[in-house]
């Protein structure tokens, strides 16, 4: 055997399979991955590793994502983003800022407010220096909006309902019915769209808006109707009964670990902190599941064709992780890189290191499953 036909038979080994029922990655594999994004983006304010995130996400979104409803949400996150960033702009103008700034733009009437209201002011001079810091700001807001937007595009809400614990059952279902509603209004959307412009109907505006909202409500809440209906008749919510100490214990340990949990992720997002934040975490993290183990004994469902986590989706999980521990770890030793200064007024620079790592997010590009064809992508629902 030469060894050019031995590469040839390694490529399709490495090569990743074409997505099906069996192999098709597990929802938390996606979100695991799209927040780990999302906490990077919430480390820092440059917008060159800011706009690298946006990146990454928008290419493994549009190599893995299906044909399905909810894969068409992710342009809507990125439309969301952008208008929190003109949001924030127009607030900054309007409303000051404190940062002090010696580059002046344009002078706005001032509104004069009484006394009580010192700190607060309504029009006045605009700085370069504002504008900046504002458009840093909402960039961050929008990158995690687009991260999250990512694991709504790329994972199926209704397979997210096999993940849950036993004891997180019954919120699942709710959960899992809300998600449905986003998903279906901005397939809603497109349709009608569609429709007036076949018909020789406007589709931009405020009077095309209007006419299209109220269907695309209605048409959204339906289907929400509908699978909570589906999944009553199917049996979905019914539980054991258990002892009384049993059930407080419960609710002591996952109410206190998720409060752990909470306070322990502020910790980390937070840049100063840090170090207290991973310890509370771990608590939570450890009382959280200690209580959701005894809740479970509450659930007498059979789960049909569970998810199994292989070798790909542990690999997409921790590519997630890994880019969120390296910005972690780039906040704490050389946080002026993450954090470019607005005054005075400089470029942003890209730390080579930083989005070095951050290119770790692409790997789910590679090793996911490739989506299937249109008409097999109903069997992966």
């Amino acid at each position: 055997m030469t060894r050019s036909t031995g590469a040839a038979r390694l490529r399709p080994a490495l090569r990743a399979p074409e997505a099906t029922r069996g192999n098709a990655l597990p929802a938390g594999a996606w979100w695991l991955w799209a927040l780990g994004l999302a906490t990077a983006a919430s480390r820092t304010t440059n917008p060159l590793l800011l706009g690298l995130l946006v990146g990454v996400a928008g290419y493994v979104v549009a190599a893995r994502r299906t044909d399905a409803p909810w894969a068409r949400s992710y342009g809507a996150f990125i439309r969301i983003g952008l208008f929190v960033i003109a949001v924030r702009l127009v607030f900054s103008v309007f409303l000051g800022s404190p940062v002090p700034g010696t580059h002046p733009l344009f002078t706005l009437p001032e509104v004069p407010l009484p006394d009580w209201a010192q700190g607060v002011r309504i029009g006045g001079r605009v700085t370069a220096e504002q504008l900046v810091f504002a458009l840093y700001d909402g960039a961050k807001l929008a990158t995690l909006l687009i991260c999250v937007g990512a694991a709504n595009s790329l994972a199926n809400p209704a397979r997210l309902l096999k993940s849950l614990p036993g004891a997180l059952y019954e919120v699942g279902v709710a959960v899992v019915v809300a998600m449905t509603f986003a998903p279906n209004m901005v397939a809603d959307v497109a349709r009608l769209r569609t429709a007036r412009r076949l018909r020789g109907r406007p589709t931009g505006g405020i009077g095309a808006v209007l006419q299209i909202g109220l269907p695309v409500l209605e048409g959204a809440l339906e289907r929400s109707v509908a699978v909570a209906a589906s999944m009553d008749a199917r049996g979905y919510g019914r539980t054991a009964q258990v002892p009384p100490a049993v059930r407080r214990t419960t609710y002591v340990l996952t109410l206190g670990g998720l409060l752990g949990v909470c306070a322990g992720t502020y910790g980390l997002l937070a840049a100063q902190g840090a170090v207290h934040g991973l310890p509370l975490l771990l608590v939570g993290l450890a009382a959280a599941m200690a209580g959701l183990g005894l809740g479970g004994r509450r659930s007498v469902r059979t789960r049909y064709r569970p998810d199994r986590w292989g070798v790909r989706a542990w690999l997409v999980a921790a590519s997630g992780v890994a880019v969120a521990a390296a910005m972690i770890w780039a906040g704490a030793t050389d946080p002026d890189a993450l954090r470019p200064g607005v005054v005075p007024l400089t470029a942003p620079v890209l730390p080579l290191w930083p989005a070095a790592a951050l290119l770790v997010g692409l790997l789910p590009a590679a090793v996911a499953p490739v989506p299937s064809s249109p008409s097999d992508s109903k069997e992966l629902a």
